[in-house]
């Protein structure tokens, strides 16, 4: 079984050795720039590990061996699973592993912006000590905090907003407006985006949520409402966002995740003090940073083994014939060893 890691800015890969070695796999790790490059490093693979790289029908079609691509993430957006699935060639992600570290960061981010915290530091630092330039600021109980995707990452930071007083609101599109949600009112997003004073989006980026946050939409929010995005640059439309905030159409923004990465230096995005920007970092605690990297490549292990994975995003071709063989068993979870060192940097959002 040969896996290889196609690009990846992780600084130790002793978790992924952890379960490769005892079965005697190969992992190769190798830094592929280029689809060309992607495919000469990746020749005669079973299995890929991708953290940004795009894996279009042509990669695969250039790597016969290809039985699983493992993404260090949630989000598939960067793999055409539609092609995978033609090819019997399984798609395997970890949709569960950050969803403490997303809802925390996102409430952080909330939290700071709200409160003005990265403009009082910066005055301080040049000397000012009042609280002129974040006037007026507002207490969390009584406020109304929106969650745009009530999915795990969505309900968990409901629930921490909850919490600190907001009165959480949640639009899904598998939520009837008027009921209840895993626990919080539903609305429709109009409704939401009206109403919140916190608007934060815990979406996954496909067709349909492609700039669902857009002129439209912004223009709905209330003048005091801070967009806090740690699902997925393309939900939001940049321009649009820079518009508004340029105009003082809404109070401020947070944003973690965005649509070119990393975000240039001068982008418009930077030269907002109602702005706070991380990059794309949401995802990861020392916890969170383990888990990924165990999952990631124990899914892709497990199909090149005729075993079912623990996630698989097209479950379909795992009885497939021709590329894919058939499944027998399930594999018993690894138990977690100890946090692994933090990473440099990067995302695996």
């Amino acid at each position: 079984m040969r896996i290889v890691i196609t690009e990846c800015d992780h600084d130790s890969f002793e978790d992924e050795h952890g379960v490769v070695d005892p079965v005697g796999a190969e992992l190769v790790l190798t830094q592929s720039r280029t689809p060309e490059e992607l495919v000469a490093n990746a020749a005669d693979a079973d299995g890929i590990l991708v953290q940004y790289a795009s894996i279009t029908a042509e990669v695969m079609d250039a790597l016969p061996r290809l039985r699983a691509i493992g993404r260090y993430g949630v989000g598939v957006d960067s793999v055409d699973v539609a092609a995978a699935t033609e090819r019997g060639i399984a798609v395997c992600n970890v949709p569960d592993y950050g969803t403490e570290a997303v809802s925390d960061h996102a409430i952080a981010m909330a939290l700071a912006t709200a409160r003005g915290i990265p403009r009082l530091d910066r005055g301080v630092r040049a000397g000012s000590f009042d609280l002129v330039a974040v006037r007026p600021l507002f207490q969390t109980r009584g406020r109304v905090f929106g969650v745009v995707g009530m999915g795990l990452i969505g309900t968990a930071t409901a629930r921490k907003a909850a919490g600190l007083g907001y009165e959480v609101i949640g639009y899904d599109v598998l939520a009837e407006p008027g009921t209840e949600f895993h626990g919080f009112p539903a609305v429709t997003l109009t409704e939401l985006l009206e109403r919140s004073q916190v608007v934060s989006l815990h979406t996954p980026l496909t067709d349909e949520t492609r700039g669902m946050v857009g002129a439209e939409q912004i223009a709905l929010m209330r003048a005091d409402a801070i967009l806090v995005n740690t699902s997925r640059g393309g939900v939001v439309d940049t321009p649009a966002l820079v518009d508004a905030l340029r105009e003082g159409r809404i109070r401020g923004a947070a944003i973690d995740v965005h649509e070119q990465e990393p975000l240039p230096p001068d982008h418009p995005l930077t030269s907002f003090d109602s702005v706070v920007l991380t990059p794309h970092l949401a995802w990861y605690t020392e916890e969170s940073y383990g888990e990924l990297k165990r999952r990631t490549i124990e899914n892709v292990v497990d199909v090149c083994s005729d075993r079912v994975p623990r996630n698989v995003v097209n479950p379909e071709v795992l009885g497939a014939p021709g590329r894919n063989a058939t499944v027998r068993a399930v594999r018993t979870p690894t138990p977690a060893p100890a946090p692994t060192p933090a990473p440099t940097s990067g995302a695996a959002g």
